[in-house]
């Protein structure tokens, strides 16, 4: 099936989502909701039951947009990731779908104990100077 084609997108100035514009409504999409549903292989997998959970997306922002040829939009990410191309079809699913789609993220995320936060870095150990801490060297 052909869905319509959005009749216009734009990249919020925070570069936090992409809103879609079509006869039927205005969508506005959260780069984290783009970027854990790309279509990319290293997200779908190749095939049923290969996916790879999303996790740590919490924050991610759209760097750039681009057209790729007149079917699709190829998205740069924030975390790097650009290899997943979003053709008119999938990205009305996801602008048409989004609630049920977004739910179905995030239960997957609960059962696998997962998190929508990234890791956070650690911090280097303190310098030992070789009294035990003792807290009087900075």
């Amino acid at each position: 099936m052909r869905y319509p084609l959005p009749q216009e997108i734009r990249v919020h100035p925070e570069r936090d989502a992409l809103t879609l514009i079509y006869d039927s409504g205005k969508h506005t999409l959260p780069a984290e909701y783009l970027r854990v549903l790309s279509p990319s292989a290293e997200v779908r997998g190749h095939g049923v039951g290969h996916e790879k959970l999303q996790t740590g997306k919490r924050g991610v922002r759209i760097e750039e947009i681009a057209a790729s040829g007149n079917y699709a939009l190829k998205i740069y990410f924030s975390d790097g990731h650009d290899s997943g191309l979003y053709d008119w079809d999938y990205l009305y699913l996801l602008a048409h779908e989004y609630e049920a789609r977004w739910q179905d993220y995030l239960h997957k995320l609960a059962a696998a104990g997962a998190t929508r936060d990234a890791e956070p870095q650690k911090q280097p150990a303190p310098a030992q100077h070789g009294c035990g801490g003792c807290g009087k060297h900075h």
